[in-house]
């Protein structure tokens, strides 16, 4: 087996520079390659035994990797054929579909065996996606720690910082020993999400401190914890929102938080996986809002045509309908436009234009909330700075757009002013627009990510026609 996707493999020969370091990724991504081959032709030819050998000496998201590349039956084949050492940790890589799949195939036994071994917020994530019967059936045979882990976690709201911990985490008493502290995280440390930092309590459960491992080695073994722990500690509160908790991740660079209840007593841990995990989630649901889709938390490949549908048709129908606005104006300068004909060749132009600009405005902004950036009390600074902006932006697009005409098109000097004057005007409003729109509905309790460019260009598309017919009748006379 090629050594460096061993668990406990070689470290590869270092290459200088960034040579080395694009040698040694081709290399890696070419001998996991050759890895899933072999493993395919071990299970191929039925040789079990050898296959089991060789699934031991790769790492857990690798073997996740390759048994969802297998089709059903195989799939179930070679997760049974894991290790129960390494099956749970195997599992909870594998997608949602996938887990269901494994675990309404396993007997009652087997898979509460799974869901004892499994981290209790990985377990609870696995429960929330399961029909109800199945979840009764699970809970019943899991063991009385589990069920009790499961139930406190399912209590709190969903995207809740208490619905993401995990209660797997080493926990200290404030007068005990170092020595005794060690003692401790042999014994419970294996059944823990991460020792890396240790929680000091007092008798009330009361968060009082942390202390880091590397601390305790350094420390000597008579040292009492309550004097060497770092006192001023960092928590989140149980019904902070997961996209604030990814934000205090980010501020203070920690690879683990506390979550404390109302009385600040430790409840939980929060893991910097379970933050990446947020952030994706967050980041896929604000892409889906700002193109017009009802969230999914399906991937693309398995979510069916009906499903898809119903997601994307709402925004549809509504934008639609909206747009019928901008026919009516249209419709109701139908006169002026048969005047001057060529006015109609620039409408196109105007309304991407300005949709094009509001979008800019509305992603910038969004983004900008979206991080703590901007709050609702910075929208002066933020119209007045768009205001210059869409002027700045406006007259350069006008100029270019004039010399076109004149040379390019030949239209006539007042169409060419008529288009360049409404071309300044709808930048100006679709930045304003752009920019105020995620804010208050940022204000109102609505996701920013709503007010973004399907939602802005129909709203601009309409302004931009009034202001184009407008100044044209005014300049023209029509």
């Amino acid at each position: 087996m090629p050594e460096p996707w061993r668990k406990r493999g070689r470290v590869p020969g270092i290459l200088s520079g960034h040579d080395g370091q694009k040698q040694r990724r081709v290399d890696f991504v070419d001998e996991l390659k050759e890895i899933m081959e072999e493993l395919r032709e071990l299970l191929g030819t039925k040789q079990y035994t050898r296959l089991r050998q060789h699934l031991t000496e790769i790492n857990d998201a690798d073997i996740a990797a390759f048994i969802e590349s297998l089709d059903e039956e195989d799939l179930l084949k070679v997760f049974r054929i894991l290790p129960k050492s390494s099956a749970a940790d195997v599992f909870s890589y594998l997608e949602v579909e996938n887990q269901q799949f494994i675990i309404t195939a396993l007997s009652d036994k087997e898979a509460a065996g799974i869901i004892d071994n499994l981290m209790a917020d990985d377990a609870t994530d696995l429960l929330e996606e399961m029909p109800a019967n199945i979840v009764k059936k699970l809970l019943a045979n899991a063991s009385p720690e589990t069920r009790r882990d499961i139930n406190h976690l399912l209590r709190y709201p969903e995207d809740s910082a208490g619905s993401i911990m995990t209660v797997e985490y080493v926990d200290l008493k404030e007068n005990i020993t170092v020595q005794a502290a060690i003692e401790r995280i042999r014994k419970v440390g294996v059944d823990s999400e991460t020792i890396n930092i240790c929680y000091v309590l007092d008798r009330k459960r009361t968060l009082v401190g942390t202390v880091a491992l590397r601390y305790l080695l350094l420390s000597q073994p008579d040292a009492v914890i309550g004097d060497i722990m770092h006192e001023n500690v960092i928590s989140l509160h149980t019904l902070m929102d997961q996209e604030e908790v990814a934000r205090q991740f980010q501020k203070y660079d920690f690879t683990s938080m506390p979550v404390t209840d109302n009385e600040n007593r430790l409840v939980g841990i929060i893991t910097v996986d379970d933050v990446m995990d947020i952030l994706l989630e967050e980041a896929t649901e604000d892409m889906e809002k700002m193109a017009a889709i009802v969230p999914s938390d399906k991937p693309y490949m398995k979510t069916g045509i009906f499903e898809t549908w119903k997601k994307r048709i709402p925004w549809l129908l509504l934008l639609m309908i909206s747009a019928t606005f901008t026919g009516r104006i249209i419709t109701s300068f139908e006169d002026a436009l048969s005047n001057c004909v060529v006015l109609t060749a620039f409408i196109p132009m105007l309304m991407d234009t300005g949709g094009n600009a509001g979008g800019q405005a509305s992603v910038t902004i969004i983004r900008g909330l979206s991080l703590k950036e901007i709050e609702f009390r910075d929208m002066g600074q933020v119209i007045w700075k768009e205001c210059r902006v869409s002027l700045l932006c406006g007259l350069t697009l006008a100029a270019a757009n004039f010399i076109k005409l004149l040379f390019l098109d030949r239209v006539g000097m007042q169409v060419a002013l008529v288009v360049c004057l409404t071309l300044v005007v709808t930048v100006f409003i679709a930045k304003l627009v752009g920019c105020s729109l995620p804010m208050f509905a940022k204000k109102a309790g609505f996701d920013p990510a709503v007010m973004a460019s399907p939602f802005i260009t129909t709203i601009v598309d309409a302004i931009s026609l009034m202001v184009y017919f407008q100044i044209a009748a005014s300049l023209l006379h029509l």
